[in-house]
């Protein structure tokens, strides 16, 4: 009897691969709501082939899946279904810091096995379909016929149903430092060339190239989101865009080969995913890219702690001062130069007497970490030279003691944030780096800033590819056998990583607020970096400068910041990040202390975060409630255009009363005319209050909302 059994089986599986294989079957799952729905097939030629719905709704037409290899037939076609296999998941899981102190995991999910007949192998797609879409990957099991195998492209499609508008940046190797673009898809074109910026390393492939996470709003209201997940030992992926059909299709960063994945098995593509819903907000707050990843792999996670700090660098970046110690060598060759004979240029930011007025600072107004650039030798012939030797990472200049900094840091309760630019030069980096771990350790720091600018070394290297990628994950994980939280500029954009390394505390891998004295970002960057870049992890954007017009720098021409000072303070909510920096001068802050109390009560690590209003390149309106606490937080920006944000405060806790603090933009405030005009108001609010705010152009509000205590009922008025 079990043996008939095992017979109908094998001859159910039989005749169902084919009917897929001739494209006459299909199977689907939904989403836990059943609003999304997933079906894959197999076309007759035996090629993989996916749709989703959402409400009945087409938002990725039938896309084919598959991977090119090198001197391989590839895995593209000849496929029949060997096995499928559906299930559910759901369960609740605590970050170690977050938007909210716990993310539900849940979503179902359909496993197919395929069979190459010709080539005696199979290959695994994965699917899983959560409330707000879907996320999938490539699964190569250990087999006899696929072993090791060489990526020549992957040809993964996500086919758009119509011209949809797009905010994208271009398509490129090694960075992701460029304003955005607003087009229809059949206008990216047209626009590529203008739209690719000058920056220290780039490569871009393709006029239609556009980067992840890419995200796009149809004409009949469906928002759509194409990023990825777990990018691990594999290439990054952009996206080239066939304009005419309007399909999109994966494309990964080469090797200096000019090859695209060295893989093993038992291995897998990272996930490739696809966010779809009707309102905006609901894009922000997914999890998915979290979900998709591993859970954290660190047992002790209590030295991982969410940091606010000041900094020596803004001045070095508006050109106010310098990351080199003199004007004297046009090559430096570590080890042999002596500083101690040169002439200081008198401009060197990172010295002693400079350092200790920032930490006073800092001590004085509650910031537990001062970051310090340009403080070890090797600044002045530092880019653009393809120099391996470029930095020791250990070695300070003779003007920053880091001994006596380090004691006069802790006597004040701060910590000094460590600073590795490794030009790039990632062979010296990992030569040095248990070396500079460990004087970290030796020194007091737990906290580094990583930075990768200009071309890689090795020669020929992206800063995408899967080599590199590598190897930050592998300094993530080297940082944390030290104890060390990790912030990493230039190097390729999270994909959620930080669930599983929660000691990857930042990024930057986008275009930050330096470039507000470059030239300066777009009004509206900022209401598109949480549709977009911090979909994949947080970002160090560096917010809070109140000297817009950097009068520092004197009456000559210089750039400006495109925002108005009330928008800065709502940066620190509406752009999450458990690592915030207070980007401006003390003197600066000095000079609106009112305003910068807002910088010091915003927290850093919240319980529950609250999407009150988004509409991607126009506005954002986010509410955050404090970890462990019952103090919550609201930040409002727009863009360019003026507005009023409405904010209904049905989060707070009923029968409670608040005391508001709101810190908005003035009435004439203007981003270009009248940037520092801002006004402050207080008031005692409860659950069924609804505030108005006057937003300028490029402006927005900071509200903060504490728990009145019996003296507060009594000295603060109703807000009106």
């Amino acid at each position: 009897m079990k043996n008939i059994k095992r017979l109908s089986a094998r001859v159910a599986v039989g005749l169902f691969s084919l009917l897929v294989s001739m494209g006459a079957a299909a199977q689907s799952i939904t989403s836990p709501n059943g609003l999304l729905k997933l079906t894959f097939s197999l076309t007759a030629n035996g090629e993989p082939v996916y749709e989703l719905t959402y409400k009945d709704k087409v938002a990725v037409k039938p896309s084919r899946l598959g991977l090119e290899l090198k001197k391989d037939a590839g895995l593209m076609n000849g496929f029949t279904l060997l096995d499928s296999k559906t299930s559910a998941f759901d369960e609740t899981w605590k970050p170690v810091w977050g938007e909210e102190k716990e993310i539900r995991n849940h979503y179902n999910e359909l496993a197919v096995t395929l069979n190459q007949e010709a080539q005696k192998r199979h290959m695994v797609l994965r699917f899983r379909l959560f409330n707000e879409g879907l996320g999938f990957r490539y699964e190569f099991p250990a087999q006899q016929n696929l072993n090791y195998f060489v990526i020549k492209e992957e040809h993964t499609q996500f086919a758009m149903t119509g011209d949809h508008t797009a905010w994208w940046i271009p398509g490129d190797y090694d960075t992701q430092e460029y304003d955005y673009t607003e087009s229809k898809l059949t206008e990216i074109r047209g626009l590529m060339q203008k739209a690719i910026t000058d920056n220290a390393s780039q490569a871009q492939f393709s006029l239609t190239g556009v980067q992840t996470a890419l995200m796009m709003k149809s004409a009949d209201g469906l928002y759509i989101n194409l990023h990825e997940a777990a990018l691990i030992d594999y290439s990054c992926m952009n996206l080239n865009l066939d304009d005419k059909n309007l399909i999109f299709e994966s494309w990964l960063t080469p090797d200096a080969k000019g090859d695209k994945g060295y893989m093993q098995t038992p291995c897998q593509s990272p996930w490739r995913t696809v966010m779809v819903s009707d309102d905006a907000r609901d894009i922000l707050a997914s999890r998915i890219t979290l979900n998709l990843n591993e859970p954290c792999k660190l047992e002790d996670t209590s030295w991982i702690k969410p940091v606010k700090y000041i900094g020596v660098w803004w001045e070095m970046i508006t050109g106010k001062s310098s990351w080199a110690y003199t004007d004297e060598l046009p090559s430096v060759k570590l080890g042999e130069t002596d500083y101690t004979k040169t002439k200081p240029n008198g401009r060197h930011a990172a010295n002693n007497t400079n350092v200790k007025r920032y930490i006073d600072f800092a001590a004085e107004h509650g910031f537990s970490q001062v970051l310090v650039e340009g403080w070890n030798q090797g600044w002045e012939d530092w880019f653009g030279h393809s120099k391996d030797y470029v930095f020791d990472f250990v070695t300070p200049y003779p003007d920053f003691d880091v001994k006596m900094l380090q004691s006069y840091a802790k006597s004040k309760g701060v910590r000094l944030m460590m600073h590795h630019e490794t030009s790039s030069s990632v062979r010296n980096y990992e030569r040095h780096m248990d070396k500079a771990y460990q004087f970290m350790v030796d020194n007091g720091y737990n906290a580094v800033k990583s930075g990768y600018v200009g071309d890689i070394i090795p020669r020929g290297e992206h800063h995408y590819g899967q080599w590199i990628n590598n190897h930050y994950l592998y300094a993530i994980k080297k940082a944390a056998d030290y104890k060390i939280v990790v912030n990493a500029h230039e190097a390729v954009r999270p994909t959620g990583i930080c669930r599983t390394y929660p000691n990857l505390i930042g990024n930057e891998s986008a275009r930050g607020t330096e470039y507000e004295a470059f030239g300066g970002n777009k009004p509206f960057h900022t209401t598109l970096l949480p549709f977009t870049r911090l979909i994949g992890g947080p970002m160090d954007y560096t917010p809070g400068i109140f000297d817009t017009k950097l009068s520092f720098l004197g009456e000559g021409e210089h750039s400006f910041v495109h925002t108005t000072l009330a928008k800065q303070l709502a940066l620190y909510v509406t752009m999450y990040s458990p690592l915030q920096m207070a980007a401006d001068l003390p003197e600066s802050y000095e000079r609106h202390l009112d305003a910068f109390q807002f910088i010091k009560d915003v927290a850093i690590d919240w319980d529950e975060s609250k999407y009150l209003e988004a509409e991607p390149g126009d506005y954002l309106t986010i509410a955050r409630k404090a970890k462990d606490s019952s103090s919550w937080f609201v930040g409002g920006i727009t863009d360019e255009n003026p507005r009023t944000a409405v904010v209904n405060l049905n989060f707070l806790e009923p029968g409670k009363q608040y005391v508001a603090t709101l810190y908005a933009d003035g009435k004439d405030a203007h981003y270009i005319d009248n940037p520092a005009s801002y006004q402050i108001k207080k008031g005692l609010v409860t659950s069924k209050t609804r505030i108005s705010v006057k937003e300028a152009a490029s402006g927005g509000f900071a509200l903060s909302l504490v728990e009145a205590t019996a003296a507060d009922k009594k000295a603060v008025k109703k807000w009106k």
